[in-house]
């Protein structure tokens, strides 16, 4: 059973890192985080960034980049995640062209390709969630169809258990089922309307799901909020001293 380190999805607190994003990081690593995934890194040259980190004692754990900027220019995005020291590359989202079945093939023909050339520099890519891909279609999941057509090595899984908890699957049980695969995962929760909330404030088995994670050896969860309804910044914070709590 490995370490588990907690980080936060900058996404959470887009509002404010949109003003002064320097100013944002200190203040994530001043709440106590021990790392970042970046959402974009506000107009920040990697030396700039880097210099960030360091003043700050973050680490760049993990960056969310869009699969059209991969396609546009991959090696400039993999040159900055090589020179800000970060391990993982993550897919955050796919547009509604890729979401066909149809073209499973073709998009995991592109995947491994990124997912091979970042290996190739020691950077781990992944594929992160949301809720469409365990929808049921007459050829099995999207999620499904996804993982036949990567190659293991080649194409790790960032699971958000949030959105696989909204479909009605256990996500303490996929990350086990998965074991060889998941290597980060988003630790978020869900209100008892079904919106998203604070973690520790909602329904969610919050503690199964770091257990999970912690027994495959993955290094690390991030706490994420998509729509706090407090200040973004008092949203991070609680759900950190919350998730202290619960783990």
């Amino acid at each position: 059973m490995s370490d588990l380190s907690i980080g936060l999805q900058l996404y959470t607190v887009r509002d404010k890192t949109k003003e002064d994003f320097a100013g944002t990081v200190r203040r994530v690593a001043e709440l106590g985080y021990t790392g970042v995934e970046f959402a974009g890194y506000g107009n920040l040259t990697a030396q700039e960034m880097k210099a960030l980190l360091a003043e700050t004692g973050l680490k760049a754990a993990s960056a969310h980049v869009p699969f059209q900027a991969l396609e546009q220019d991959f090696d400039a995005q993999l040159q900055y995640c090589l020179e800000i020291g970060l391990p993982f590359l993550v897919v955050p989202w796919l547009s509604e062209d890729w979401r066909n079945n149809d073209r499973i093939g073709q998009l995991g023909d592109r995947l491994n390709e990124f997912g091979r050339r970042s290996l190739e520099h020691g950077i781990t890519l992944g594929y992160h969630n949301h809720a469409f891909e365990f929808e049921q279609r007459p050829d099995g999941t999207f999620y499904d169809l996804l993982l036949a057509a990567t190659d293991p090595a080649l194409v790790k899984l960032e699971l958000d258990t949030y959105w696989a908890a909204f479909v009605g699957i256990d996500p303490a049980a996929l990350i086990r089922q998965h074991a060889d695969r998941v290597r980060l995962v988003h630790l978020k929760d869900l209100s008892p309307a079904r919106t998203f909330t604070e973690v520790g404030d909602g329904t969610l088995d919050i503690a199964s799901y770091y257990q999970a994670a912690k027994e495959i050896g993955v290094p690390w969860a991030f706490v994420e909020q998509d729509a706090p309804t407090i200040p973004s910044l008092e949203s991070a914070k609680r759900s950190l001293e919350n998730l202290r709590k619960i783990i």
